[in-house]
């Protein structure tokens, strides 16, 4: 009886095995074509910054990305991020007028605030 036992757990083992061998190989995954990201144009058209946002990432005319790569560069050269609330940026005397007069701002808000400030 016991060997009988043993026989049948195997071979309940055995078909649900089996049954998911079959399944992975009734749907094999494709590898889909990577289609280079084309940029919306948008964001590539150069805006011009005022006065307060040019102190920080320059007078010159660029496009909205470049714009919050460089506020980004200048977050974290001055060490203006929360060290708590990593979400939370510091402003300095430079960032205060880009900020509306706030002296923290979420990295969310920062955005909104900068489209203000760029024609």
């Amino acid at each position: 009886m016991a060997a009988k036992k043993g026989g049948k757990k195997s071979a309940k083992k055995g078909a649900k095995k089996g049954g998911a061998k079959k399944a992975a190989k009734k749907a094999p995954k494709k590898a889909a074509k990577k289609a280079k990201r084309v940029p919306n144009a948008a964001f590539m058209k150069p805006m011009q910054p005022d006065a307060a946002l040019g102190a920080v990432v320059g007078s010159n005319p660029m496009p909205r990305t470049e714009i919050t790569k460089k506020i980004w560069v200048y977050i974290k050269k001055n060490n203006l991020q929360d060290a708590k609330e990593r979400r939370m940026i510091n402003a300095d005397d430079k960032l205060k007028p880009v900020f509306g007069g706030k002296g923290k701002v979420s990295m969310f808000e920062m955005t909104k605030l900068v489209n203000k400030h760029i024609k």
